[in-house]
């Protein structure tokens, strides 16, 4: 494995999911440059029985601050799991109430702003209490568990993020 790599974009300390490592800069540029407008599919628990009308203010767009302007999301795909999806069990769990219900969300956004997906779901009242990003373009994280790495050629990495 090569000593050079560093991850393509981020997440923070609290989510989890898809993290991509790479030394290829145009790769790099191509995930990260906003014109590519990747699609990024998240699923997120939420704090209480989410709405179909915050779902729909989702898709549509939220005002959400960023470096201290208000900005106004893209438009995205936003969508309830019918059943709690199957995810490994979080370390540490995330807190529980017993007299609130939660929610799983799928969120499939082309913009990476700064814990967006977390301002986002805020913003329509269901605070995120758990948040993977599950793929990028056909990149996701199936099959591989949380902490572990899997390699991929080059050209499979290009394959699977920029053969739509």
């Amino acid at each position: 494995m090569p000593y050079d790599l560093y991850p393509v974009g981020r997440l923070d300390y609290d989510s989890e999911g898809l993290l991509i490592l790479s030394n290829d800069k145009k790769l790099n540029h191509a995930l990260l440059n906003p014109a590519f407008m990747h699609n990024r599919e998240y699923w997120v628990q939420v704090d209480g029985s989410i709405t179909e009308n915050a779902i729909k203010q989702l898709q549509r767009g939220v005002d959400i601050m960023v470096n201290g302007k208000l900005y106004r999301t893209k438009k995205c795909t936003a969508e309830l799991f019918t059943t709690e999806p199957e995810v490994y069990p979080r370390n540490p769990p995330i807190r529980f109430r017993k007299d609130i219900p939660t929610s799983w969300i799928k969120l499939t956004l082309t913009e990476g702003k700064n814990r967006q997906v977390r301002k986002m779901t805020a913003a329509v009242g269901f605070p995120t209490l758990r948040l993977i990003r599950n793929r990028i373009e056909n990149c996701s994280v199936e099959g591989i568990k949380p902490g572990q790495m899997k390699s991929l050629k080059q050209e499979q990495v290009y394959k699977l993020l920029f053969n739509k």
